[in-house]
C-alpha cells in the first residue's frame, strides 16, 4: 500500500465491558477460559460475575471442528467438572442446527425458469 493510501478504522474498547482472560489446559481434552470482569484501571469489578468458557476440537471427516461454549460455574474446579457436559451439549446443538439446515435445503423446490420471474422489465 502506498503512503498516500491509508485505512482508518474507528474501533473503541468498551470500557464498561472489560475482562481479564486466563486460560487453563490439560493439553489433552481442551481448555477453559476464565473471564474475570475488571474496571478500566484493571481492578476487579465485583458487580459483574466471572464466567467460564470451554474450548476443544473434534475430529470430523471434514477436519477439525472447533467447539466453544459457556460453562455455568462459580469456580475453576466446578468448571472442570462441568466441562464434559457443556461440550456434549454444544455438540448436540451443532448437530441439531446442521440437520435443520440440511432439512431446509432439501425442502427447497427449484422450478426450471423460476429465476426469470424475479426479473422486472421496465
Amino acid at each position: 500500500m502506498s503512503n498516500d493510501q491509508s485505512i482508518k478504522i474507528d474501533v473503541k474498547m468498551d470500557q464498561d465491558n472489560l475482562y481479564l482472560e486466563e486460560s487453563f489446559t490439560d493439553l489433552k481434552a481442551g481448555s477453559i477460559r476464565r473471564l474475570t470482569p475488571v474496571m478500566p484501571d484493571g481492578l476487579p469489578d465485583k458487580k459483574r460475575k466471572i464466567f467460564f468458557m470451554a474450548q476443544t476440537q473434534l475430529m470430523t471427516q471434514a477436519g477439525l471442528l472447533p467447539i466453544q461454549c459457556e460453562i455455568e460455574a462459580q469456580t475453576l474446579k466446578e468448571a472442570m467438572e462441568k466441562f464434559p457436559a457443556a461440550v456434549n451439549e454444544a455438540v448436540e446443538k451443532l448437530v441439531e442446527r446442521a440437520n435443520e439446515m440440511r432439512r431446509q435445503e432439501a425442502s427447497r423446490i427449484i422450478v426450471p425458469g423460476s429465476e426469470m420471474r424475479n426479473i422486472s422489465l421496465k
